[in-house]
């Protein structure tokens, strides 16, 4: 695992009212649900970001505006013919 660390004003914390330790979940979080949203991660991957389990991250999606599922039309036909 790699470790990504960046310099945050004290004052973007006390802003929020939410400690460093919580801004740096929520941070993660953040980027995890823009990276799906892009296409640029899958959901299994965005939600290791995230460092929540799939499931978590899939209902937490809701809450940032982004569809859970956004298949194409052939994706759908696929996954259908799994079923």
């Amino acid at each position: 695992m790699s470790l990504v660390e960046f310099e945050i004003p004290n004052e973007t914390h006390l802003a929020l009212k939410v400690s460093p330790e919580l801004l740096g979940k929520e941070l993660r979080m953040l980027a995890a649900v823009k990276l799906y949203e892009l296409g640029r991660l899958s959901s299994g991957a965005a939600a290791e970001l995230a460092g929540v389990p799939r499931v978590i991250f899939l209902s937490k999606l809701a809450d940032y505006g982004v569809d859970t599922f956004r298949l194409t039309e052939d994706q759908l036909k696929q996954e259908a013919s799994l079923a």
